[in-house]
């Protein structure tokens, strides 16, 4: 669906703005009041005038995303800085939602709550864990680092039918939805990433062991292509990322890792022809959208710097372990780069619907922990996760709970939550042969 050809807004920007500011205040699912069903005409415009009475106070959970401050707020106190080993960012994106769509409003929350079950907050672990509450959305500049400039005003004028109409969807493909508030939250999930990119450069600055950076976000971003929206996701988030990386930072060569179940499609067309940043997307063979051939290694000068690996279904622990050993870290360490950013997309879980690997939350503890040890070796320690995809929200939820104790080097709870009974016979020789081939078409 071409977006340019919506409507022009009536009063959209001001009223979706004004839901936007009222979907900020939120700390948890079971905390806000905020209905997401489906409505649309009068009634949607009813339901958003009666939020403002349906959240509950909590003024340190407000993300500052009001636009048009003078000043960007403040990077963590120094002291913060040095003391964290972990950092995050929440967008819950809980405006933007289609009832019973896998990728729901719910995820976040779900995520936060475990969090918090397993005591994994700055409410008890004291200055290790750091929420970062206080950054503005991205800017249509850092959009437009990434996407084409017609698709962002064009998503942006969508935001008046999305309005009348309650739900839109933007792309078939996926199929990939819209609501009022899908494009000021797109730009607030985007910008929570940004943030934490300047907190962990900031961290590396004064401490030789920065915090890991994990953005907590949605909508996902790894399959929206630079004219559009695709299979769930708007804004490419970490391209986003590692454009400003290396703009505002100076951080020239970007390794990005992507361990979704689905080929980062966006985030290699971006990239495809840059030798800078090196993409690097493990996922299953013949899973949407299709892309990710072995063979697409990267164009003219950046021929080399793309690296795909596609995995037969029925992958698990033990492929990615080798995947991890033999093709991940040889090329991270030839291309010696100066930070690690990861697609971090949890639906290869056995348990996840949308796909038929076999990772474990034990797979995602490993990643974690060498993903960090990688970071350590090679670039000071400065890596951000930003999440992408994963569907269960048990599956999903364990496991960002076991990479937050990988990052903090605590033991895996993985032997809690995984059922081995219900995994079956890994393809080894047929990863075998990928990882070979992989390995012989980038001389590793």
């Amino acid at each position: 669906m071409d977006l340019q050809t919506f409507r022009p807004p009536s009063f959209t920007g001001n009223m979706a703005f004004w839901v936007w500011n009222h979907v900020c205040k939120w700390r948890n699912y079971n905390r806000f009041g905020l209905e997401t069903r489906s409505m649309s005409g009068a009634h949607f415009q009813k339901h958003l005038l009666s939020t403002k009475k349906s959240f509950r106070k909590n003024i340190g959970a407000c993300v500052y995303c009001l636009y048009g401050m003078e000043k960007d707020p403040a990077l963590p106190p120094k002291q913060h800085l040095i003391d964290a080993r972990v950092i995050y960012s929440l967008a819950p994106a809980l405006g933007h939602n289609q009832e019973s769509h896998p990728e729901s409003s719910a995820r976040v929350p779900a995520i936060v709550d475990a969090l918090e079950k397993m005591e994994l907050t700055s409410k008890f672990r004291g200055s290790e864990i750091f929420e970062l509450k206080s950054f503005k959305p991205a800017s249509v500049d850092d959009i437009a680092s990434v996407h084409a400039e017609a698709y962002v005003s064009g998503l942006e004028k969508a935001m008046d039918r999305a309005l009348r109409q309650g739900i839109i969807f933007i792309d078939g493909s996926g199929p990939t939805y819209a609501t009022a508030t899908t494009f000021h939250e797109s730009l607030v999930a985007a910008g929570a990433g940004l943030a934490l990119v300047d907190s962990v450069v900031a961290a590396s600055n004064i401490s030789t062991d920065p915090p890991v950076g994990f953005a907590l976000i949605r909508p996902p971003g790894h399959h929206a292509i630079p004219k559009g929206p695709m299979g769930f996701c708007v804004f490419g988030n970490v391209a986003i990322a590692a454009r400003h990386a290396q703009r505002v930072h100076g951080l020239k060569r970007v390794f990005i890792i992507d361990f979704d179940v689905h080929h980062g499609n966006g985030t290699n067309d971006v990239f495809y022809d840059d030798p800078d940043i090196f993409f690097l997307s493990t996922h299953q063979d013949g899973s949407y959208p299709g892309t990710g051939k072995i063979g697409e290694i990267g164009r003219g000068a950046g021929e080399g710097a793309t690296l795909n690996l596609p995995l037969p279904g029925g992958s698990g622990d033990t492929s990615m372990r080798n995947v991890f050993d033999e093709v991940i870290v040889p090329c991270a360490q030839r291309f010696k780069p100066d930070i690690i950013l990861v697609s971090a997309g949890y639906d290869g879980h056995v348990l996840d619907p949308l796909a038929s690997l076999q990772y474990t939350t034990g797979t995602y503890y490993m990643l974690a922990s060498n993903i960090k040890q990688l970071a350590k070796d090679l670039c000071g320690g400065r890596c951000v996760f930003f999440l992408e995809g994963g569907y269960n929200l048990d599956s999903l939820s364990n496991s960002v709970v076991d990479s937050f104790r990988a990052f903090l080097g605590e033991p895996s709870l993985a032997s809690k939550f995984d059922d081995p009974a219900i995994l079956y016979e890994e393809p080894l020789n047929k990863v075998k042969q990928a990882i070979q081939r992989a390995k012989s078409l980038h001389y590793l």
